[in-house]
């Protein structure tokens, strides 16, 4: 089977909710990455197989097939197609297997995977809420098959979140630790330029906007529950936010006849699901599967990236598996970098490419829970 390589990959600043990016189209925002992309590995972009982008809630300026447009709107080939995937949080995860296995059937040689988002635009759930006008209020409650299968009970990513904490026996204090924790590797990685090589700014906007300098254990702790009687606050969930990442993946035919250099091999793809109504338990399982396969233990991976749904999630995951916490999100995560939904993927997968060069690890793992129970996992090796 033909290997994956990673050729280059790049994001845009994480912007807060409102901030910097807020006031770009989306078709703009994915645009810049992919213009970058192009012009940071030097490939030919005629030469460019497919685009395959995350996104959800793909209305309003998401709508209408965003890779297509994004490519488009940034001047590059019209030949070259695009296609757009949902698969809730890690739908531009999920873009780098597809290019892999695209790549590894021998079908294509030079794929860009991407994600964007603009939340501040589009919020969270707007294309479920957006049912309403035709009398559907979510995908789950007026679905016949839906009910007779999980009832009538609650599918919220907050309840999961909450559930998880109980189960794990998570309290808020560990999770306002862990939160804290998430703010300050992520102010040390921008103050020591970690981040510089894998950004292209935009707009005059240079950095991630999420991370807060003025944030304490104190102002944690007084803040309100998400829910009466729970345990989690905003504080240990990721932020809203807008950006656009893409990774370059290619085939050895095609580094021969381009002259690239690879910077990573993909090791390993792995998807799997667990309960949806528990939803973001999946990571926890499909974690277990991807070691199992890969014939590798979670000691031989050098670092992670997962993403920070909530507190709860990543603190749960690392019981069941045993993963060394010093070893995760080093740079800090959702919680402090923010969460753009189709984007979140491909900004980790940039992050933990540019992080194991940095460092000189071997291998990288990548996970993240995403709706309806489902997880991918991603193991790259540095060359």
């Amino acid at each position: 089977m033909t290997e994956a390589y990673i050729v280059d990959a790049v994001r845009t600043p994480v912007g807060r909710r409102g901030g910097g990016l807020a006031g770009i189209h989306s078709a703009d925002l994915g645009a810049h990455v992919l213009n970058a992309l192009m012009e940071r590995s030097g490939v030919d972009p005629a030469a460019v197989d497919d685009v395959i982008m995350g996104c959800t809630d793909t209305i309003g300026s998401q709508a209408g097939d965003i890779a297509r447009t994004a490519w488009l709107a940034a001047g590059l080939p019209q030949h070259v197609p695009g296609v757009t995937i949902d698969r809730q949080c890690g739908s531009s995860q999920q873009a780098v297997h597809f290019a892999a296995q695209g790549v590894m059937s021998g079908t294509a040689d030079l794929i860009v995977a991407a994600g964007v988002q603009n939340m501040s635009a589009i919020p969270i759930s707007a294309a479920m809420t957006v049912g309403e006008q035709y009398g559907f209020t979510t995908p789950f409650a007026e679905s016949k098959g839906w009910r007779a299968r999980y009832g009538d009970q609650e599918v919220s990513q907050f309840r999961a979140a909450e559930m998880i904490a109980d189960k794990w026996g998570v309290t808020r204090a560990r999770m306002e630790e862990f939160a804290l924790e998430s703010h300050r590797r992520a102010i040390a990685a921008i103050d020591e330029g970690r981040f510089v090589r894998e950004i292209a700014p935009i707009d005059g906007v240079t950095t991630d906007e999420g991370p807060r300098r003025d944030t304490s254990a104190e102002k944690m702790a007084r803040l309100r529950t998400l829910t009466e009687g729970g345990v989690l606050t905003a504080a240990v969930a990721s932020q809203i936010s807008d950006a656009a990442s893409a990774v370059l993946i290619a085939s050895k035919a095609a580094l021969d006849t381009h002259g690239l250099t690879p910077r990573a091999r993909i090791h390993h793809l792995t998807v799997y699901a667990d309960d949806p109504v528990w939803m973001l338990t999946g990571p926890i399982p499909a974690t277990r599967l991807a070691l199992e396969r890969s014939g590798m233990s979670i000691d031989d991976i050098d670092l992670v990236e997962m993403n920070e749904a909530f507190a709860s999630v990543v603190l749960a995951w690392a019981k069941e598996t045993g993963a060394d916490l010093a070893k995760v999100n080093v740079n800090g995560g959702g919680i402090a970098l923010g969460h753009p939904i189709g984007a979140t993927g491909t900004r980790l997968m940039t992050t933990l490419l540019h992080e194991l060069e940095r460092t000189g690890g071997r291998y990288g793992m990548q996970t993240m829970c995403e709706g309806g129970g489902q997880a991918n996992v991603t193991i790259i090796e540095r060359l």
